[in-house]
């Protein structure tokens, strides 16, 4: 119904709220605990009120490359079924995984088979992110309300791409194998690039993302926020990132923190010039989207926040917490 919640676990991929806007839903946000990026059930208790519907889970995680525990997911099932709460679950990284971790999806834990909704695609696992397309698992009565909804909103997926999906989901273990032995080769050489480069890194247990403090190399550089430190990084180093602010409902939350992904292959050195991707040169002036600073300094961006002006969701819990980004902020009431 109009007006019923979400909750969302953040930092958050930046779609969810506005996802949970136009499905007449108000967001609420569950802040995770760096620099583990932990769940407190207790939290989620907290934030869970008499309008509450559902809760978003994303593992492993963008965009701090989370994979949460089996600890973590038996919990949270068990708090879930206590309140009668559905959950959507994006699973799109669930093969890109670190340092013998597991993907579990909690669709399997007791009580969850019928009130989750389980997400993934071919987009992330096959390297095919313009193809869209993806599927839904759930109980009868709730795949059939997605059938409408999708019908009406997509109609179908290209069908030549759904039949190379049935040939893709036919590969064996070793594609799998293969595919997280590349990218943790990716991840422990973008690490060790950022550590020595003075970035204050979060290692990834999944996913192709990490989460880095700027808050140093932010203030020696004169430059206000993340977005700002953005902008230089591309203008003046060439390297893009997505500013922290992104993913938290309160800019202020990740204004010393950006995001790094690292999905491009590793070229080895013995590769020849004709194998590797041209390299484009970096344009010394900003973008068309950029725009000058009010002192002149330096280009910055201008970031759409929320949905019709409003913001993109409500802090929920109060609790002393750890961002990685200074002291907390005080308590606020709802608004």
């Amino acid at each position: 119904d109009p007006g019923d919640e979400v909750l969302l676990f953040e930092p958050f991929y930046e779609n969810y709220g506005p996802d949970a806007y136009i499905s007449g839903a108000v967001p609420k946000v569950v802040p995770l605990s760096s620099p583990g990026w932990t769940l407190d059930v207790e939290c989620v208790r907290d934030a869970i009120g008499p309008r509450t519907r559902a809760i978003v889970l994303n593992t492993p995680h963008n965009p701090t490359g989370k994979v949460f525990t089996e600890e973590e997911l038996s919990a949270l099932a068990e708090l879930v079924v206590e309140r009668d709460l559905l959950v959507f679950t994006d699973e799109i990284y669930e093969h890109i995984l670190y340092d013998g971790r597991r993907h579990r999806s909690i669709a399997l834990l007791p009580g969850m088979r019928e009130r989750t909704v389980t997400i993934s695609a071919l987009s992330k696992t096959y390297s095919v992110t313009g193809w869209r397309v993806g599927w839904a698992i759930s109980s009868p009565p709730l795949v059939g309300a997605i059938r409408k909804i999708h019908d009406f909103l997509t109609v179908a997926a290209p069908a030549p791409l759904q039949e190379a999906g049935v040939v893709a989901l036919g590969l064996p273990d070793s594609f799998y194998e293969e595919l997280a032995h590349s990218y943790r080769e990716r991840r422990d050489l973008f690490l060790g690039l950022l550590a020595g480069t003075g970035f204050d890194a979060v290692q990834p247990e999944g996913a192709y993302y990490t989460m880095t403090n700027v808050a140093e190399l932010r203030r020696g550089r004169g430059l206000d926020d993340d977005t700002a430190f953005c902008v230089d990084l591309v203008v003046n180093g060439g390297v893009a990132a997505v500013p922290g602010s992104s993913f938290f409902a309160e800019a202020r939350d990740g204004r010393d923190i950006i995001r790094f992904a690292f999905p491009t292959c590793v070229w080895p050195a013995s590769a020849s010039p004709a194998t590797r991707p041209a390299e484009r040169p970096v344009s010394p002036e900003p973008g068309p989207s950029a725009r000058p600073s009010p002192r002149g300094s330096r280009p910055t961006l201008e970031w759409s926040r929320g949905e019709l002006g409003r913001p993109l969701a409500r802090r929920t819990c109060t609790r002393p917490r750890d961002a990685g980004t200074g002291p907390a902020p005080p308590p606020r009431p709802p608004r």
